[in-house]
């Protein structure tokens, strides 16, 4: 067993013991450790980030913890050959066409902040790679969200940080306000502006067919903008859209997994959540590129208008394209495995069997009518095709019919307040 002796950074000299056990998961004590730190006072983000430190130590002996020593110097990495066989069809040379300064992230320098400024007040979510909490700006008392970083590689967290410096200020984007790190545990936090978000299980549910209309319209604005300086997200799902519904803002967060697009080069397909990988990824196609996003919206849209949260319900990866293909059919998905000389896992082939596409209309009930009009399915239909480069753009869904009163709307309020916006 492992044991943790009197820690002196903890309040009242808490003793903290731990018992490693196959029946207790490593994430359950971790968390329960922290929330008796968090619940004894409202820590500083420093004695905070050392209890972190000295917990992920106990935890993961042998781990190694990020070093203060400085980057060797070296030349960036340049953009690959081209594949005229694998270009996005829209800025598919954003990357290119920009200094290496702006994509090599490996070369970034952080300039660290004052980590004293902020308090830890409440734990609001976690993920994967990170605990996020809502904290407090003590210069000014204003609210903030601290998002404490995982032990992770150094580029990886270099590669986060970078993408958010160069998307600040785009539309409907979180805003990294301060990136600070322990002198000590090193453990790294980033700043974010805050947002009133409601969950999407309680507020979906609620929302008019008008208000969807509008929120995925503010969706696609944070989508184009990225996009269009490229950048892929990689990990669009509920969770990471932020709507304070008072206000009518919406913020697309967690760009953990978002990443510099270049045309031709081969990508992770270890990326986004299981119920909005694209096809690509299911099928191990590491030539993707924007549109991923854009499937991973439309598993969003159809969750949303059909009341089938989630829509794709897959109980792993494999399963998850089988469900995709009782929807889309197989006749098209060997289409496109054969467009892209792409060859299937035979254990995945055997699991896919036949299946006949299903119309949208298969999926309108009584309870979801209101929400799905001729509009609506032409523009998911354009969203989820098997075909990444079949797929709508983000510019191009904006342009869309369905979002014609939204359009309309904010044209109107434009007009009645041109400094609005």
């Amino acid at each position: 067993c492992l044991r943790l002796a009197t820690a002196s950074y903890l309040p009242g000299c808490m003793l903290l013991r731990m018992l490693r056990c196959p029946h207790e998961s490593l994430s359950r004590i971790r968390t329960s450790l922290l929330s008796k730190f968090i619940s004894s006072s409202r820590p500083t983000l420093r004695s905070f980030d050392r209890s972190q430190k000295h917990i992920v130590s106990a935890l993961f002996p042998g781990l190694p913890m990020a070093s203060g020593s400085k980057a060797t110097p070296r030349a960036p990495t340049p953009p690959p050959v081209v594949d005229e066989s694998a270009r996005a069809r829209v800025h598919a040379d954003a990357c290119i066409d920009r200094p290496p300064e702006y994509w090599d992230y490996e070369a970034l320098n952080v300039a660290w902040g004052d980590q004293d400024r902020y308090e830890v007040v409440r734990k609001v979510g976690r993920g994967k790679y990170s605990e996020v909490f809502e904290g407090i700006d003590v210069r000014d008392d204003t609210r903030c969200i601290i998002k404490i970083l995982k032990p992770v590689k150094k580029k990886k967290i270099k590669r986060e940080i970078k993408i958010l410096q160069n998307i600040k200020g785009g539309t409907n984007i979180i805003k990294l306000m301060d990136t600070v790190r322990d002198p000590n545990a090193r453990t790294p936090s980033l700043v974010f502006e805050y947002v009133n978000n409601t969950d999407f299980k309680v507020l979906y549910p609620t929302l008019s067919d008008l208000d969807i209309r509008y929120y995925l319209y503010e969706l696609l604005k944070a989508l184009a903008f990225c996009h269009s300086v490229g950048i892929m997200h990689r990990d669009v799902k509920p969770h990471n859209v932020m709507i304070d519904h008072q206000k009518r803002q919406l913020r697309l967060i967690d760009w953990g997994l978002a990443e510099f697009y270049f045309p031709g080069r081969e990508y992770n397909v270890r990326v986004a959540s299981r119920y909005f990988k694209g096809p690509e990824l299911l099928v191990d196609y590491q030539l993707y590129d924007y549109s991923l996003d854009m499937w991973s919206l439309g598993c969003m849209m159809a969750a949303i208008i059909f009341k089938r949260e989630p829509f794709f319900f897959g109980h792993d990866n494999h399963d998850q394209l089988v469900k995709i293909a009782r929807v889309l059919g197989t006749d098209s998905l060997f289409d496109y495995l054969d467009t892209y000389s792409i060859e299937l896992n035979s254990v995945l082939e055997n699991k896919l069997g036949s299946h006949a596409r299903k119309p949208w209309s298969k999926f309108v009930t009584a309870e979801n009518q209101h929400l799905v009009s001729a509009e609506a399915i032409d523009l998911l239909d354009k969203m989820l095709r098997y075909d990444h480069m079949q797929r709508i753009t983000s510019e191009e869904a904006m342009a869309h019919p369905y979002f014609a009163p939204v359009r309309e709307a904010e044209a109107a309020s434009m007009q009645a307040d041109p400094s609005d916006g």
